[in-house]
């Protein structure tokens, strides 16, 4: 069949979860054996989030390919298990870049350059992923922002002018908030009413309404939402506040969302799929009752700026019939005195990955506290150059022992830049970026913890890395490179074998760990700090 389009837009308020919908649909669609891709267009001028504060939008994602993204495409990788590329993040930057560069080179032949039709085409171009041959059934495009913000005006003019070329074969789901009034002890619907009304004006009749919602609404409160804004009353669907993200695919199904997109696009609807390795997940996440308590060592204090580690860390504890309780700990405020108190009753430690010198102190002494008192650990990128550095300091002697990161005249640095990173003047996608090979060193702890693979690849997102030239020193003192990127002959995994897990990566492992297949080190972390409360 021709490839078909579903949008999804949002309204009334952000952080209504278009993500975790947009996901969801996508693997409602793949459990009927369709082949899916997912996409986000963020407003912002932005050419990638890369450069963006945590703080700002949340941690910044990155595709096999190399690209740096919104943290939705993890929600999209973790629901589906799809690989997400380039393709599947734009931003109103790179439309508009594309568009300044064309008229550069003088492709628009002396043509006046304006918002219609030349923005808008080019996002219809990159919505209809024209140019990429990938056999698709459906492609589904979340748009970022609120209904109404003026940022977003272009793409909702480009949603406007698909619905009318593709018929049928382009559906819009639009996401709104029904909030609760404890005074008037009643759920409101005018704020739906009104986002509708705006997506209309804009020429846009939304098919399906997903209605965000902290109490369970009532078939006569979705029959006026269905009577006030043009949509059948079977598209009207609520999305509740679930125990777990991951309870979201299901509510759907059994609500027929599914079969309302198929419905509108004309498609055959059949048997609902049973989707059964998807509800064993559930079915282990809500028997874990065991708590595994795990400290998150870091300087960003929200939720969203560690999220794929936070989820990555929860579906190895789900499949190790645990309940990870996980514990942040500001970095920033980590010190000599404070360390034993605040780590205090931890199975395991994870040292956070992250930029600039704010709070690595601190994840220093988390690295001796854990090293010294044989907790299981876990560092991620600048975590595991954490490691790397308080181990030149505390047992190799190197009192000065730094990053060039952090000191550029340091005269023991055991974490430095790579000579092709150093003329490179720009901050934006210039680092290590994307998947890379590493080769694993037989009988070390991550060689078993992979299953045995001699060879596996990885994502990264980093510009510094271990200094070879003090490899042996290290491997001599007991901390063993273990990865190595065959390639370039980069150290991407240390361990010391005498802990009970003790092991830092170079790359991000947590931007690999799906909901069907959790992330081997996740997986063999949550074991050891399993083993420590026995």
């Amino acid at each position: 069949m021709d490839t078909k389009y579903i949008f999804v837009t949002g309204g009334v308020v952000s952080s209504l979860g278009k993500g975790i919908i947009s996901a969801s649909i996508g693997k409602l669609l793949q459990a009927r054996g369709y082949k899916v891709t997912i996409q986000k267009f963020d407003p912002y001028i932005n050419i990638d989030p890369g450069t963006l504060n945590p703080y700002e939008h949340g941690e910044c994602y990155v595709t096999e390919d190399g690209f740096e993204t919104d943290l939705d495409l993890g929600h999209y990788e973790r629901f589906t298990g799809i690989h997400t590329t380039r393709n599947n993040s734009i931003t109103t930057g790179r439309i508009y870049k594309t568009v300044i560069d064309r008229e550069r080179r003088g492709d628009y032949l002396g043509k006046t350059i304006q918002v219609v039709p030349h923005i808008t085409d080019e996002i219809k171009r990159q919505m209809l992923r024209e140019g990429l041959d990938e056999g698709l059934d459906f492609v589904i495009t979340e748009v970022g922002g609120t209904i109404g913000d003026i940022e977003s005006a272009p793409f909702m003019e480009a949603i406007r002018q698909l619905r009318w070329q593709l018929g049928r074969d382009a559906v819009c789901v639009h996401l709104t908030y029904v909030p609760y009034l404890k005074a008037a002890d009643e759920l409101k619907t005018k704020p739906t009413q009104h986002s509708v009304k705006e997506l209309q004006g804009m020429g846009i009749q939304p098919d399906i309404l997903v209605l965000r919602t902290e109490r369970h609404l009532s078939d006569a409160i979705r029959l006026k939402v269905a009577s006030f804004c043009n949509v059948d009353l079977e598209c009207v669907v609520q999305s509740e506040d679930m125990p777990s993200i991951y309870e979201v695919p299901v509510s759907m199904q059994k609500q027929g969302l599914d079969a309302a997109i198929m419905r509108k696009i004309g498609i055959p609807v059949g048997e609902t799929p049973a989707m059964k390795p998807w509800q064993d997940f559930l079915d282990k996440q809500r028997n874990a009752i065991r708590e595994v308590h795990v400290a998150l060592v870091g300087k960003y204090d929200l939720q969203d700026a560690y999220k794929s580690i936070r989820e990555s860390l929860n579906l190895a504890g789900i499949y190790n019939d645990v309940k990870v309780r996980i514990h942040f700990v500001n970095s920033q405020e980590l010190t000599v005195e404070n360390v034993a108190t605040q780590l205090e009753g931890m199975a395991g430690i994870v040292i956070c990955p992250g930029f600039g010198q704010r709070g690595i102190e601190g994840k220093i002494i988390a690295a001796e506290y854990a090293r010294t008192h044989d907790v299981p650990t876990f560092g991620i990128c600048l975590g595991m150059q954490m490691m790397v550095i308080e181990f030149a300091r505390n047992v190799l002697g190197y009192k000065d022992a730094n990053s060039a990161e952090m000191n550029p005249d340091t005269p023991h640095n055991v974490i430095d830049m790579m000579e092709e990173q150093k003329s490179i003047t720009q901050m934006g996608g210039t680092m290590r970026l994307g998947a890379y090979e590493c080769e694993l060193v037989k009988d070390s702890r991550v060689y078993d913890a992979y299953g045995a693979k001699p060879r596996v690849s990885e994502r990264h997102r980093h510009r510094y890395e271990f200094n070879n030239k003090y490899k042996e020193e290290y491997e001599q003192a007991g901390m063993k490179c273990v990865g190595i990127n065959p390639a370039a002959n980069l150290v991407e995994i240390v361990e010391i074998p005498d802990k009970r897990w003790y092991i830092g990566a170079q790359f991000h492992p947590e931007y690999s760990s799906t909901v069907l297949h959790p992330h081997p080190l996740f997986m063999s972390f949550i074991k050891a700090c399993i083993k420590t409360t026995n």
